[in-house]
């Protein structure tokens, strides 16, 4: 094992500035390639797992609005734009997120559902197999769901 990859497993940090600091001096044959790419690769998964997770939050939300009895709460509503806001900025930085959304929609989806229904005491099914929201209604800021007549 070389020095660069034993360095990986005990000092992360610093791994990471001696790997940038090979980098930037172009000695890439004392650079621990195979885990800087693993590393590079673990950005992207990130930022796809953190637009899903917000996505979910944010479904969550839209369906308490949808599937409550009451008028939605101050807080509800905060956190519903605080969620668009933070998908936005995300795939302001990085724009092939954008035509993930649809796929992390439908991923983020059953458990939004699951853990609304569990939030609201209801049962799980009162709330739609598949998402009833489309995309543009999800990260459009004035749209709040009505709710359900009945």
């Amino acid at each position: 094992m070389s020095a660069a990859k034993a360095l990986y497993d005990e000092d992360f940090y610093l791994w990471t500035q001696r790997a940038a600091e090979l980098l930037r001096a172009g000695r890439l044959e004392q650079v621990d390639l195979e885990n800087v790419a693993e590393e590079i690769e673990g950005l992207g998964r990130s930022d796809k797992r953190e637009v899903r997770s917000r996505l979910k939050v944010l479904l969550v939300h839209l369906l308490k609005c949808h599937h409550s009895t009451e008028e939605p709460s101050r807080s509800w509503l905060i956190t519903i734009r605080n969620q668009r806001s933070e998908i936005r900025a995300l795939i302001e930085e990085s724009p092939s997120l954008k035509g993930l959304v649809p796929e992390l929609i439908a991923q983020a989806y059953q458990d939004a559902a699951e853990l609304a229904a569990y939030e609201m005491n209801l049962p799980r099914e009162p709330f739609p197999a598949s998402c009833p929201f489309t995309e543009a209604e999800i990260l459009d800021d004035s749209f709040i769901p009505g709710r359900l007549p009945g």
